[in-house]
């Protein structure tokens, strides 16, 4: 039987606003948000995944369910609401850099109770913009005391999460609830200003995950419990761009981690780390890197599927 996962957190099309030569702006539209790219990726992995989020009555509400019915993914019935579906739009400056303008909505039905699964994965955000986020930490705290794995990718945004004191206290309420936290070197700088990754990494174990993951870009990432630590190199590759390559990454770790309870290792050994041993933690991370890989080779986000890698 395979594990199921949960993933909770916002949908949106990312609008990019790119000037032509002679000054005529283009409008490209795609599904994005985090959580929306990390069910996708654990879906063309082959792990059954359902989407619990925030999706208009709209065209770009019905554009983002079908690039999510393509893959697999179950939507959550709740996750439909009778408003336009958010978006982020970036301006494309003259010399190549992005300003941005968001119209992110982000709230779940009063009363609401999350659907059941093995792992349950909230981040970015959905994990810290209200109505929604409260919502979504309630829902963790059930599903951790019923015994499901959480995953957590802050994801930072910081125009949109608040004060650093605010943002901070949400992610470490999160993170004590969850047994795997990866973020970005990015991420780890904003939230632990001027310390070094080992040091955030020390410092976010402290607060409960029993597996913290730092990713690096093309320097692959560091993987840390209490009783090991490694670092992974990145899968060499030609960029395209690096449009959903964390998410890709995240997804991978939430795919071994469904593998790991399909073996039938036991939950409590991934919630207090001592299923990570070192070959284990050289697995979660050539693998999640893999994948990634495949993503930064093509252009937006385009996780791969197991033929992908298989080929």
């Amino acid at each position: 039987m395979t594990a199921s996962v949960l993933a909770v957190g916002e949908s949106l099309i990312d609008v990019v606003d790119a000037p032509e030569v002679d000054g005529s702006p283009i409008l490209v539209e795609h599904p994005g948000g985090s959580p929306m790219n990390i069910a996708l990726g654990v879906a063309r992995l082959g792990v059954p995944v359902t989407l619990l989020t925030a999706l208009g009555a709209d065209e770009r509400g019905e554009a983002i369910v079908q690039h999510l019915e393509s893959a697999g993914v179950t939507i959550a019935p709740e996750s439909f609401r009778d408003e336009q579906t958010s978006s982020a739009t970036a301006h494309i400056q003259t010399d190549g850099s992005a300003e941005y303008d968001f119209d992110v909505r982000w709230s779940l039905p009063d009363g609401i109770r999350m659907p059941t699964a093995d792992i349950v994965h909230a981040g970015s955000l959905g994990a810290f913009v209200e109505p929604g986020a409260s919502t979504v930490v309630a829902g963790l705290r059930e599903a951790r005391a019923a015994g499901a794995v959480v995953t957590f990718d802050p994801n930072i945004r910081p125009a949109l999460v608040g004060t650093h004191a605010a943002a901070f206290e949400r992610f470490a309420e999160i993170a004590a609830l969850s047994t795997l936290l990866k973020l970005s070197d990015e991420d780890a700088a904003w939230l632990y200003p001027g310390a070094s990754a080992d040091d955030a990494i020390d410092r976010i174990l402290a607060l409960g995950p029993a597996l913290v993951v730092v990713t690096r870009g093309g320097d692959g990432a560091i993987l840390a419990t209490a009783a090991e630590r490694m670092s992974v190199a990145g899968a060499p590759v030609v960029v395209a761009d690096t449009i959903g390559a964390g998410d890709s990454f995240m997804s991978a770790l939430i795919c071994r981690l469904a593998a790991m309870l399909d073996e039938g290792i036991a939950p409590e050994a991934l919630r207090d780390g001592s299923a990570f041993d070192a070959a284990r933690l050289q697995d979660l991370g050539a693998f999640a890197a893999r994948c990634a890989a495949v993503t930064v080779s093509r252009a937006g986000a385009n996780p791969p599927t197991l033929a992908d890698l298989e080929g």
